[in-house]
């Protein structure tokens, strides 16, 4: 019996908990070992990163997102990550917290002509 799949509205609060969620989960023994792993295999290689460690990340992302009611697989991420770009525009918090998710899969450069997120820009007074 197939159900209808419905799609919680993503706020900037249920954003911040899931990503929240998921990188607790990335913190996991269990996963750190899968990541440290996959990046002694990857180096510093884009490509190598995207085809090892994105699958990781984005697996442990579906998993958690599963559980706040996104659909399974593919679609669901597809989904959260939609709506997740729309509020990384609006909120600082949201774009820092999936900044620090994508920096498991992205190698560290220096990139300075970044216009779509000014809200990563470093400031040291706090």
């Amino acid at each position: 019996m197939a159900r209808p799949e419905t799609i919680p509205t993503l706020t900037s609060e249920l954003a911040v908990e899931i990503l929240n969620k998921t990188l607790e989960e990335l913190q996991t023994p269990q996963n750190v070992k899968k990541l440290e792993e996959a990046k002694d295999n990857v180096g510093n290689e884009m490509l190598k990163m995207m085809q090892f460690l994105f699958p990781i990340i984005m697996q442990v992302q579906m998993d958690v997102i599963k559980e706040f009611g996104f659909p399974n697989g593919r679609d669901g991420i597809i989904k959260f990550t939609q709506m997740l770009r729309s509020l990384e525009r609006e909120d600082a918090e949201v774009a820092r917290l999936n900044g620090l998710i994508k920096a498991y899969y992205l190698p560290s450069v220096s990139v300075n002509a970044s216009s779509e997120s000014p809200a990563e820009e470093r400031t040291s007074s706090s």
